[in-house]
């Protein structure tokens, strides 16, 4: 599965990154190609972009903030959820995104 991802907090700074860090380890653990897009204190960093949506199965917005340009993604299934569950929980997030897929 490819996976595109977002991650943003209020304030863009430590569980931005957090989240994209441990997302990206839980996604390659389990087989899948990630792109991980931090939207953080230093604006939009590794970009999200038109052909990476274009291969993705689904996308994945770990934020607590709305997400800059979200409007990029409509072309896919969307699972949103908050920024501490993608840190504690990072496995579980993508099984659930494994599931989304196959139910589609």
């Amino acid at each position: 599965m490819k996976v595109v991802v977002v991650t943003a907090c209020p304030t863009g700074i430590a569980h931005t990154y957090m989240a994209a860090e441990k997302l990206t380890e839980a996604a390659l653990s389990q087989g899948h190609d990630v792109k991980v897009e931090t939207q953080g204190a230093m604006g939009i960093e590794n970009e999200i972009t038109p052909l990476d949506i274009e291969e993705a199965d689904i996308a994945l917005f770990a934020v607590d903030i709305a997400v800059e340009g979200e409007d990029r993604f409509g072309s896919l299934k969307v699972v949103k959820v908050p920024v501490a569950e993608a840190i504690r929980n990072p496995d579980a997030v993508m099984t659930q995104l494994g599931r989304s897929v196959s139910a589609s």
